[in-house]
């Protein structure tokens, strides 16, 4: 089965990293504090009457009035850092974010040392997923003066850097939480991200004790429980797993991960229970790439390799150059015994990812089956760059050369097989041995 899969989606879904910077934003919009408490102006120069009647209506969330003011003054004083930062906070509010962004930039070129400015811009193309773009704001928002902001809203430039670097540089990500620890307390979300970073970091159980923390601290936390069977699957713990992921579907039927990892158990068990429930999730996620895959993969643990192979089409039809994909759909055809069809994917395969060790296995295995043993010699070699051989492979390398008439070759190779077989495969050993009684007459 294609275990890969929950691994991709533990890692699409547990991150929740749009969901992390959305919760950095204020409740108001993007920015990080409010135009009530920014220092884009100094202290000792008076606000024009248009900017503080516009604040004034910041502040009872009345947008239209605030941006029609900020308009007028801004034709009129279109490098203000003030008030430029004040119109890409009522943008901002609104979900205007293309607005938003092109004021906080302009605030940022009219003032660079504004730290509301940087924050909020950075914050705001974080949310957007724009992170090349929003990493050296938020660096920049670091190295600022809050003025009469906030100070510990530098903790949230912190933690934004701290889930863009997560993926690139997870040891730059640990100290850029510990940078948002040392002037904010520690939070659930610190905790998980602080979790995942020690898994990518190769910590697991540095991982496993913060996932436990959090579940100390909150026991329906559906991201600490997909994370702690995550590690439990990877050390094969099943049985942990199983429990623990049983519980929190209880908690959250609904959760996509946890439902996905239970199947995962549940296959690597061979629990049957693993096919209905990754219909039922296949059911409810119709169009979930992942999910399908998992379900085609049980189904051929299964043996309905037809219903496995109708997803694995489907799945074909918007990448058909996937080598995993292609391999699945050309063992399904092996065991239908459509091997000429397969011989012909597993040539795909080989011409798309000359180092897929199956293409190649599949290939020599299938061209000895429509009588290629040219081809079957060729895959076989190519396969030995990768993997040892095994007693199917000499058996296949025997044949090969038997069908090509070489009779050194074809005898050493049966002598090999059958040292390496002793007794495992009884139908291929008495072929083996009859086809040396002739070769070495």
């Amino acid at each position: 089965m294609a275990r890969f899969v929950i691994f991709v989606l533990f890692s699409a879904l547990i991150s929740g990293q749009a969901t992390a910077f959305a919760q950095d934003a204020s409740s108001s919009g993007g920015a990080a504090s409010s135009p009530a408490s920014s220092s884009a102006a100094p202290a000792s120069s008076p606000l024009p009457a248009e900017v503080t009647a516009a604040e004034s209506a910041i502040a009872a969330s009345d947008w239209k009035t605030a941006e029609a003011k900020l308009d007028v003054y801004l034709a009129a004083h279109p490098t203000d850092a003030r008030a430029l930062f004040d119109a890409g906070y009522v943008a901002d509010a609104q979900n205007r974010n293309d607005d938003a962004a092109s004021l906080y930039r302009r605030a940022v070129a009219a003032d660079p040392k504004s730290f509301e400015a940087h924050i909020s811009l950075g914050l705001l193309l974080a949310r957007q997923n724009k992170l090349d773009e929003a990493r050296p704001e938020l660096l920049a928002a670091t190295t600022l003066d809050p003025g009469a902001a906030d100070p510990t809203l530098k903790a949230r430039a912190w933690r934004a850097l701290a889930r863009i670097d997560s993926n690139s540089d997870p040891a730059s990500a640990s100290n850029d939480l510990l940078q948002a620890l040392k002037l904010t307390p520690e939070t659930t979300s610190d905790t998980l991200l602080a979790a995942q970073l020690a898994e990518k970091t190769g910590q697991p159980l540095a991982a496993a004790a913060a996932y436990r923390r959090v579940l100390d601290k909150d026991p329906d936390s559906a991201p600490a429980s997909a994370g702690l069977a995550h590690l439990l699957m990877a050390d094969k713990r099943y049985p942990e797993a199983e429990t623990l992921l049983r519980a929190a579907l209880a908690k959250n039927p609904d959760d996509l991960t946890l439902t996905a990892q239970l199947a995962t158990v549940l296959a690597d068990q061979d629990k049957a229970e693993a096919l209905p429930l990754l219909q039922k999730l296949h059911a409810a996620h119709p169009s979930d790439p992942d999910v399908t895959r998992m379900l085609a993969a049980v189904l051929a643990d299964a043996g309905d390799f037809a219903g496995s192979d109708q997803l694995l089409l489907h799945l074909l039809a918007a990448s058909q150059d996937d080598p995993e994909l292609l391999v699945s759909h050309a063992q399904n055809l092996v065991h239908e015994g459509e091997f000429d069809q397969a011989y012909a994917v597993f040539g795909k395969v080989t011409q798309i990812d000359p180092a897929n060790v199956d293409g190649w296995s599949g290939l020599a295995f299938t061209a000895s089956k429509t009588a290629h043993p040219d081809v079957t010699v060729h895959a076989l070699a190519m396969r030995s760059r990768y993997l040892p051989e095994n007693a199917s492979t000499l058996f296949l390398w025997a044949t090969a050369y038997d069908s090509l008439h070489q009779k050194s070759q074809a005898a050493a190779y049966y002598h090999r097989f059958l040292d390496a077989s002793a007794g495992k495969l009884p139908n291929q050993e008495w072929q083996a041995r009859q086809r040396l009684l002739i070769l070495e007459k």
